[in-house]
């Protein structure tokens, strides 16, 4: 009875480890603003959700201090490289706005965000807040759960990292390129308008010198950015929805991958 007791706290452990990594690098969840404790309390009762389902399935406890001490190390390693895939997909919409608020005249006006803790542009801030509400109403928070926590325990285990290592540099590279790629595609209406908007301010200056274009170049290219965001609002929110459902989908194809499982 100790030792299936020892085995099952070990096992209890490997779980929440891994947990408490996911949460600690996922989008919205690693907020300073949320205290520590508080993500704790949810890594400890997730694990206890999943630790039924985890012992079903069987998972090997190697007997050595000193391999199990690198098992664990693997399972915070597995819960970092699933939480920062899925914040890297999420930090297209920021960048997104970072990209017009220069031309929008925006660019020195620096907002604090509460969840990066960061100094950002306030288009940046204004996109990344919409991002969050499209994140929670498209039921980010549960796919989270049963896409990064509960499948992951299904088909990958950290001695999966190891033969996995080429794939996982690949989709890393792979996703920071669509990292750049998506916020273009975001950013290109209010970008595109606003380089038309350039062009034509260029080409009066040219035909009318005596024109103060440059002041009056501000507020018609704020006015139309809002304009060309008002209008568009809709599919930006679907676009948001296609970016989130694919990095839960890019990520089950990464547990394929790795893990080969089913």
């Amino acid at each position: 009875m100790f030792d299936l007791t020892v085995k099952n706290f070990q096992l209890f452990l490997i779980i929440l480890f891994r947990i408490i990594a996911m949460v600690e690098v996922a989008p919205l969840l690693s907020s300073s603003l949320i205290p520590q404790l508080a993500k704790i309390g949810l890594s400890f009762f997730t694990a206890v959700v999943v630790y039924p389902w985890v012992v079903q399935m069987g998972y090997n406890i190697p007997d050595n201090a000193v391999q199990y001490l690198m098992l664990l190390l693997g399972e915070i390693l597995i819960g970092i490289i699933i939480g920062f895939f899925l914040s890297v997909i999420y930090a297209a919409f920021q960048v997104a706005g970072q990209f017009f608020s220069i031309q929008m005249g925006f660019g020195a006006s620096q907002v604090f965000d509460p969840l990066a803790q960061i100094q950002i542009p306030l288009m940046g801030q204004f996109l990344n807040l919409i991002a969050m509400l499209v994140f929670i109403s498209v039921g980010g928070f549960q796919k989270f759960m049963l896409v990064g926590v509960m499948r992951s325990f299904q088909t990958i285990k950290a001695i999966d990292l190891v033969d996995g290592k080429d794939y996982l540099a690949r989709l890393f590279i792979g996703s920071l390129g669509r990292l750049f790629s998506n916020s273009l595609t975001i950013a290109f209406p209010v970008l595109g308008t606003l380089l038309l908007i350039s062009i034509s301010m260029g080409l009066l200056a040219k035909a009318a010198p005596q024109m103060n274009l440059l002041m009056m170049g501000f507020p018609i290219a704020i006015g139309v950015a809002f304009l060309i965001i008002f209008l568009t609002i809709p599919f930006l929110v679907a676009a948001f929805g296609r970016i989130i459902d694919f990095s839960f989908n890019s990520l089950a194809r990464m547990y394929m991958q790795i893990g080969g499982g089913s």
